[in-house]
């Protein structure tokens, strides 16, 4: 099982049970395409956005971490797409820690020292 992040952007004009919904939607498209969600699922809250989209200011952001097989995300994109709700989405393989950032890592503190 590969691990993934998916980002969701949700409508300001959402109630708090509206929002509860969508994002209990989108857990159940993660385990019906054979995924688990891991939890905690993230709220980031209202926050403004960058530009304005589909006459909206600001928005609610959730991170929800899952793992799944190599056809899980993109099983996940074409359901979360046609949300409604949903005005953004990313779903990313977040990076691995490799040996090459961990060595670089420890140089970093003694110079900070």
């Amino acid at each position: 099982m590969n691990k993934y992040e998916l980002c969701v952007v949700l409508s300001a004009k959402l109630d708090d049970e509206e929002r509860a919904a969508a994002i209990e939607k989108i857990k159940g498209f993660i385990t019906r395409y054979n995924g688990t969600v891991v939890e905690p699922i993230e709220e980031w809250g209202k926050k403004r956005l960058a530009y304005e989209i589909q006459h909206m200011k600001e928005a609610y952001y959730y991170f929800i971490p899952f793992t799944g097989d190599a056809n899980t995300p993109n099983e996940l994109e074409d359901q979360v797409r046609i949300m409604e709700p949903v005005i953004r989405y990313l779903v990313v393989k977040p990076e691995e820690e490799t040996a090459k950032t961990k060595k670089h890592e420890p140089a970093a503190e003694a110079v900070a020292e």
